[in-house]
């Protein structure tokens, strides 16, 4: 619906402008921002900081200001590492947030302007149409059997008709018709705004996922704070030396405690959120991200998503004795004045240009109309002409327009047989149909009360996307079932279908035959068919329904206000971003931004991407805590010097932060990430499987330092030097966890070449930073280091590259449980 003669330009844009200065944003009461202080106290709640600084504390009653002053840099540095990530964490949300507003068509200097919601202001004049969440308070200048849900506000589950002069409410659906309306109130002013503040504070429940991780999280702290209890009590009943015991009791608590996990799921699903729409897909709910690597089958659309959805008239066949011309200015008719629909835009565009010149009624006036349905998929409209006389025209599949004209059984089949002709050409064909009517406003309860008249057929051509056939073999691949479910015609589905490589060998099925089956004939039905054709959206819903009966993870695609239950089904409901609905949108938990069934398997790609490096780093995490654990607590059971006291922990912390949450989740994707069957979705993050993987090669780390320390011990080397060589041997061998866990399943060459700009910086902060413990004479009396002799400190080093083959010789071995 456009601006015309009779109906308002809306605001100019330096009105609108000045309206947006004037009463800000379009929005209810934002969530409180995160701000500096925020993020602080949430730090100092960490049990980590408080147990650094408790050990600060003690180092202080000791005596020792260096190693106290030494924690509390620690200190400083890790918060401003969890600072500068938490807020890179922040600025991307808010762009994602500011990506997945809603959306409104308002005129803006009398064109149709899509801006975001946040945008409208008093006075804007919106455009309504099917499926539209309205975006703030507005009374309607122009109504056309326009109905609105208003349950969120009034809870009332029945659609209101709405006339013109009334008013419609922000957050209210329209469920039907199209009008205009001018905004009357944004923001905290509008009725939504008078009660729905509390929106802003209501928290999302934690995924499957976190929910795991914390309880993980909270078995290791039991189990650090029981072992951290029990050797204060050993320690300080031993030797009396109750402030050491309790130092030692910090250390092992530190050593024992998974900080990280949380911090990397944080990190990941807000970075893969980001990655994700950079392949233009809108991650709505980050829990999907977890669900993208299990998906199973894929129901996707036809039009605009295997196809191009650039329509041309590739066809006209009049029926009888009508012109090209008639049949053009009726199927024009029958659609919008300014439609964004492709069909309806091809036809504009094909009368435009149609000799002899097609009729386009600039000035009549539409007066009814009579929208698609499940039951008749046609769209009719009814227009007074300059005289006021009323003009029928309709527009939809052959079969509903050929049940409205009721022609003898023999032109009726003549039609069809048309029809199947055109589709089987993989051509989408309408057929059209004009009529008149006496009355003026006592319009029929149904378009099946006029009487028609059969004007012809239309056939459009949309080619397939060229991506498509080798996004359709990469999904074959990847053990990922491609259904195509569309409303067209069948012989069109079977030509499209045929094009794109999804094998029609079983036939296609077809609506009416769908709604003959029961539920288990129709589980038989979806486990042989691929291609499923002239579907209402309700039996969208059956075919989810009955693959979910049978185990699969289904994602699936739509657009349309009938759309929004299957989507919601679906364990990832996926909306058309350029011509789904608002509906749609809000059912959907992803929303792809240029409709491209290619952007589909690229989440599926990079969903599988983001799990396998969320396990690598998980299977880190833990495994490096059990030499940090075992060289806490060792020492002191054989009665060795101290190896890792609240300072060394530090330092080994800062380390493995940013290796968890930025260098792993930057790690590519396994080079077979689209040639393996999809993750079982039950399958535990921490499987059994990975924390034996994870605890074997802890343990190997721990055998060689104890083993090095040991030895060291017993060859007289003083305790500074040993603790200064097993150190360095420690940092080594976890650089060799680092590069033995970024890939599982490549070799070892392989592994090494793989780029990742995040590791390498990594790399050379930590070498920096132990060069500087090192060589630093104030540094090595804080870590009670001693300068070493360059063989014993290139063996220490060599220990680490020792521990990295081992673990690649590990991997090779256990790579099939992996």
């Amino acid at each position: 619906m456009a601006a015309s003669d009779t109906t308002p330009r809306g605001l100019s844009a330096a009105q609108a402008a000045a309206r947006l200065a004037q009463d800000g944003p379009n929005q209810l009461t934002p969530p409180r921002p995160r701000t500096l202080w925020h993020m602080l106290a949430e730090l100092v709640r960490e049990p980590m900081l408080q147990l650094m600084l408790a050990a600060g504390l003690i180092y202080l009653l000791l005596g020792d200001r260096r190693e106290a002053l030494m924690l509390l840099a620690f200190v400083v540095l890790m918060v401003v590492i969890s600072l500068v990530q938490e807020q890179r964490t922040e600025r991307v949300l808010e762009a994602l947030r500011d990506l997945t507003s809603p959306r409104a068509l308002v005129l803006r200097d009398g064109a149709p302007q899509r801006i975001a919601g946040t945008a409208v202001v008093r006075g804007d004049v919106l455009v309504l149409a099917e499926g539209d969440r309205i975006a703030a308070d507005a009374r309607l200048l122009e109504a056309y059997d326009l109905q609105a849900d208003e349950s969120l506000l009034s809870g009332e589950s029945l659609p209101v008709l709405k006339a013109r002069g009334e008013a419609v409410l922000a957050g209210s659906m329209v469920v039907g018709g199209q009008g205009l309306a001018e905004v009357t109130a944004i923001g905290a002013a509008s009725e939504i705004g008078h009660i729905g503040s509390a929106l802003a504070e209501i928290a999302s429940p934690d995924s499957p996922l976190r929910s795991q991780t914390r309880r993980l999280v909270r078995v290791f702290a039991l189990l650090g704070l029981t072992l951290s209890a029990g050797l204060v009590l050993l320690y300080g009943l031993a030797r009396g030396d109750w402030l050491a015991a309790v130092l030692a009791g910090i250390s092992l608590a530190m050593s024992m405690l998974p900080q990280e996990f949380l911090l990397i799921l944080t990190v990941f699903m807000a970075m893969g959120a980001w990655r994700l729409s950079r392949q233009r897909v809108l991650t709505r709910r980050a829990a999907t991200i977890e669900t993208l690597g299990s998906a199973t089958v894929l129901c996707t659309d036809k039009t605009g998503t295997l196809t191009l959805n650039q329509m041309a008239v590739a066809e006209l066949q009049p029926w009888g004795q009508v012109l090209p011309a008639e049949l053009l200015e009726f199927a024009v008719l029958a659609s919008e004045r300014e439609p964004f629909d492709a069909m309806e835009r091809a036809l504009l565009e094909r009368a435009r240009g149609q000799q002899p010149p097609v009729p386009l009624h600039p000035g009549w006036r539409l007066v009814h109309e009579y929208g698609l349905s499940s039951s008749l998929p046609a769209m009719t409209h009814v227009w007074h002409d300059e005289v006021g006389a009323a003009v029928v025209a309709v527009k939809g599949a052959p079969e509903a327009v050929l049940s409205l004209a009721r022609l003898p059984a023999a032109q009726a089949e003549a039609l069809a047989a048309q029809a199947q002709a055109m589709a089987a050409r993989g051509l989408r064909v309408l057929a059209v149909a004009r009529a008149g009517w006496q009355g003026q406003e006592d319009w029929p309860a149904a378009p099946d009360g006029f009487a028609w008249q059969l004007l012809g057929l239309v056939a459009f051509a949309d080619p397939l996307r060229p991506e498509v056939p080798a996004a359709i073999e990469e999904c074959r691949a990847a053990g990922l079932r491609v259904l195509m479910i569309t409303g067209d015609h069948a012989e069109t589905a079977r030509a499209i279908a045929a094009q794109a490589g999804l094998a029609a060998t079983a036939g296609v099925l077809t609506g009416p035959e769908l709604a003959e089956m029961g539920e288990a004939q129709l589980r038989a039905a979806v486990r042989s068919h691929q291609v499923f054709a002239r579907i209402r959206p309700e039996q969208k819903l059956r075919i989810v329904a009955a693959l979910k009966d049978q185990g699969e993870v289904v994602a699936m695609t739509g657009d349309g206000v009938n759309d929004a239950p299957s989507l919601k089904a679906a364990h990832i409901g996926i909306a058309m971003g350029g011509r789904g609905t608002d509906v749609a949108r809000e059912a959907a938990a992803l929303v792809l931004l240029d409709d491209n069934f290619a952007s589909i398997v690229q989440a599926v790609r990079l969903g599988r991407r983001i799990f396998d490096n969320l396990r690598k780093a998980m299977a880190f995490v833990l495994a490096v805590h059990v030499p940090i654990a075992g060289l806490s607590l060792l020492p002191l059971l054989l009665g060795w010097p101290v190896l890792l006291g609240p300072v060394h922990i530090a330092f080994l912390e800062l380390l493995i932060d940013p290796v968890c949450s930025v260098v792993f989740e930057a790690e590519r994707e396994e080079g077979d990430v689209m040639r393996r069957p999809p993750r079982d979705p039950q399958a535990p993050l921490f499987s059994a499987g990975l924390m034996a993987w994870s605890a074997a090669q802890g343990l190997l780390v721990l055998l060689a330092v104890a083993g090095l320390f040991g030895w060291l011990l017993a060859q007289q080397f003083s305790p500074e030097q040993a603790r200064s060589l097993a150190f360095v041997a420690l940092v080594a061998c976890n650089i060799g966890l680092i590069l033995a866990n970024r890939n599982l399943r490549s070799s070892l060459l392989q592994a090494w070449l793989r780029p990742n700009a995040m590791l390498w910086s990594m790399l050379l902060a930590t070498a920096a930073l132990l060069a500087a413990t090192l060589g630093l004479a104030p540094l090595r009396e804080v870590f009670r280091f001693a300068t070493m002799p360059p063989p014993q400190l290139l063996a220490a080093l060599g220990l680490g590259l020792l521990v990295w083959l081992l673990l690649e010789a590990m991997k090779a071995l256990a790579r099939r449980r992996l």
